[in-house]
């Protein structure tokens, strides 16, 4: 007869939770700690303060509600549940949002878990592509320099694709080092890479595809195994990428037109037109049809543009050095040394292949963050990210290991010297913040650069006194810069990490500066409330926008148009016009009051949307405000051409739209027609105001 023992199950999971915690045998016992504190930490420090963003990026917000609601926005990432429109976007970064919404409901948090949960993974991930080839310690440093670089700490707790990205590409990388180790299982890790890609190009298409080739070229030539066989395993790969991404292509661009959302972005609802043309070629060569510039040209030209300033020193100007570029000078020096320490190892050597996964990785994204002449906005560095932080740990911790020769303990000097003086120069940008913490940081990496050439080579504890005292003083400035901006909300389409002040406007995606003449922008509306986009106090990196009854901005930010941009110009009738220029009907979701909220969600039900109005942002605004469908007419820049004059009269001879908001500036043009739409409502439906909004009931005609 068999006696049952009630305690087992409990000793079994006992052990369980302390392998877990030990974890492998040969570690030493603080590796497997250091870890799960790492993500711990990492996971705190993101979720500190994560409501304070509200909704963070309406745009994406709404089409997140949109695909909490219907089955349908979700897989198309349509920007309402009646399924209008589509963002400008794939919708693979929606879609862990919309699963949160739908599970728990429509609120903040939410909306942004999802994404603080990329971040602790992206650092998980990260720590193990590192450790295998250098050890727990460049594993942690690798791990605690990606999260607390500024626009990492931004990104993962706000809405838009580029977390997802980040996390992906991160995945990617890992995916193919784990290849280039040789072995039975290669080709399944070289395959996962693949889908990685696949998906990353349903987050945020071409971008997806920028570290592909230095990847591939490693691969290639670094792999174990003969030619024919490395050349076979690419192709399995690329077969991988080609049916994780294209599934969704082809199913988009087979679907009717007549019963799928337009393609939002795109000027003949083709989501390949958006993907090689606004999305794709236009943010290279700046000819990005449909965007607020009105796809005119090149942004770039002679160093500058539409978009800021180009050219080698962009990652560290004024608008995205202290985004990003706190490490970006050590991580180039310790590739370089990285690359000097293996030059000699075998072709297959697998430290010699992470400097030059990581190292083509970034340098490749360096350039084209560079030099591209479309649309740059600082946020874009995320992707950096990731590539800084594994150099900086693998490279810190090849130079620890040859600290006994000169050449090693000069190079991790000259690296201490180098990122204390940057950080210096970064923090000197913002004067008035944190004075004292400058001339720590310069202080403190002094001291540190001295520490492998004297204490590295004599003894081992001062040594290592001397690397953490310059690792400290290398990340002090990006993690004040990082406490700043958890600790501050951020909304809109434009967000920046840090403190304000001290920084030029970098282009669209830059800080707006004081004084100066509004820039007109498509789609302002006399509607009511604030822009979100307002900073408040420094440290919100926002740019502060017009939203409906609110105020005009205080400038154009650097190198775009003054004083308006495609569409018609002036006031148009009966839309209660206005001078200057209104940016929240780009750059942020409207405040909607109740008098607003409660006219639309009268009677709702009787319609399929229960307004419809010019810009993807405020119809954000009143979607989130009442949960229900707003048409976007033109998408997110108010100049794509949906719907059509002719449609949208017989969605209205329908009874399937109740309002029609109002803009009062001349813009929301476009080729769509939007300016007729706008006009043919002036002229045709009764106009009455609604708090300070201006409603056109489109069931009563004058």
């Amino acid at each position: 007869m068999t006696t049952l023992n009630p305690a087992a199950p409990a000793a079994r999971g006992s052990d369980r939770l302390a392998r877990f915690w030990r974890g492998r045998a040969e570690d030493a016992p603080w590796v497997r700690p250091a870890f799960l504190g790492l993500l711990a930490a990492t996971g705190l420090l993101y979720l500190w303060n994560l409501s304070a963003s509200g909704y963070a990026n309406s745009f994406y917000s709404a089409a997140v509600q949109a695909g909490g609601e219907s089955w349908k926005a979700f897989f198309f990432g349509s920007l309402d549940a009646a399924n209008a429109i589509t963002v400008d976007k794939p919708p693979a970064a929606l879609w862990p949002m919309a699963l949160s919404v739908r599970l728990f409901g429509l609120g903040s948090w939410q909306i942004l878990v999802p994404e603080v949960l990329m971040g602790v993974a992206s650092v998980g991930v990260l720590y193990a592509a590192v450790r295998r080839r250098f050890g727990a310690g460049a594993g942690l440093i690798a791990g605690l320099v990606l999260a607390l670089t500024p626009v990492a700490a931004l990104m993962f707790r706000f809405n838009n694709p580029d977390a997802l990205l980040a996390l992906l590409m991160t995945v990617a990388a890992y995916g193919v080092l784990r290849a280039l180790e040789g072995g039975p299982g290669a080709v399944k890790w070289l395959m996962g890479a693949g889908v990685a890609f696949g998906f990353a190009f349903l987050a945020k298409t071409l971008q997806a595809f920028l570290i592909l080739p230095p990847l591939a070229l490693v691969y290639a030539v670094c792999a174990p195994g003969g030619l024919g066989r490395r050349i076979r395993d690419l192709a399995l790969a690329g077969l991988a990428l080609l049916v994780s991404a294209g599934w969704w292509v082809a199913l988009v661009e087979l679907w009717p037109a007549s019963s799928r959302p337009y393609v939002g972005g795109s000027q003949n609802n083709s989501f390949l037109e958006l993907t090689f043309g606004y999305n794709g070629l236009g943010r290279i060569n700046g000819n990005e049809t449909g965007s607020v510039g009105g796809g005119g040209g090149p942004g770039g030209g002679a160093g500058g543009g539409r978009w800021g300033e180009t050219g080698i020193g962009r990652m560290f100007n004024d608008a995205v050095g202290g985004q990003i570029s706190w490490l970006l000078p050590a991580a180039l020096l310790l590739l370089v040394a990285g690359l000097v320490v293996t030059r000699r190892a075998p072709r297959t050597d697998t430290a010699r292949s992470a400097f030059l996964v990581w190292g083509g990785a970034l340098l490749i994204t360096l350039a084209v963050f560079s030099f591209m002449a479309g649309i740059f906005h600082e946020y874009y560095t995320i992707a950096l990210a990731p590539y800084v932080a594994a150099l900086v740990g693998m490279g810190a911790s090849v130079l620890w290991e040859e600290r006994t020769r000169f050449a090693a303990s000069a190079a991790l000097a000259v690296t201490a010297a180098v990122t204390a003086w940057w950080a210096w120069t970064l923090l000197g940008r913002t004067p008035d913040w944190l004075p004292w913490l400058r001339w720590t940081v310069l202080v403190a990496g002094a001291v540190a650069a001295l520490g492998p050439l004297v204490a590295g080579r004599v003894d081992r504890r001062l040594g290592l006194a001397a690397a953490g005292l310059g690792l400290a003083a290398g990340l002090a400035g990006p993690f004040a810069y990082t406490l700043t901006t958890v600790d501050t909300g951020h909304q809109g389409s434009i967000v920046t990490a840090g403190p304000s002040g001290g920084r030029g406007p970098g282009g669209f995606g830059g800080r707006m500066p004081e004084g100066g003449q509004g820039g007109q922008m498509p789609g302002g509306f006399d509607g009511q409330g604030q822009g979100q986009g307002q900073r408040q106090g420094q440290g919100q990196g926002q740019s502060q926008g017009r939203m409906p009854g609110g105020t005009p901005p205080q400038g154009t930010p650097q190198g775009m148009p003054q004083g308006g941009f495609q569409g018609s110009r002036g006031e148009r009738p009966g839309l209660g016009g206005g001078g200057g220029g209104g940016m929240g009907g780009l750059l942020n979701g409207a405040n909607v009051g109740a008098e607003a909220k409660a006219a639309l969600l009268k009677d709702a039900g009787s319609y399929t949307w229960v307004a419809a109005t010019v810009g993807a942002q405020n119809a954000a605004g009143y979607q989130l405000a009442t949960e229900k469908p707003v048409m976007a007419i033109g998408g997110f820049n108010g100049s794509d051409p949906s719907p059509t004059l002719a449609q949208f009269k017989q969605y209205v001879a329908e009874g399937k739209v109740h309002y029609f908001i109002g803009s009062g500036e001349g813009n929301g043009g476009g080729p769509g027609g939007n300016s007729e739409i706008s006009t043919w409502v002036a002229a045709t439906f009764e106009k009455t105001t609604v708090g300070s909004a201006t409603f056109y009931d489109l069931t009563k005609e004058k």
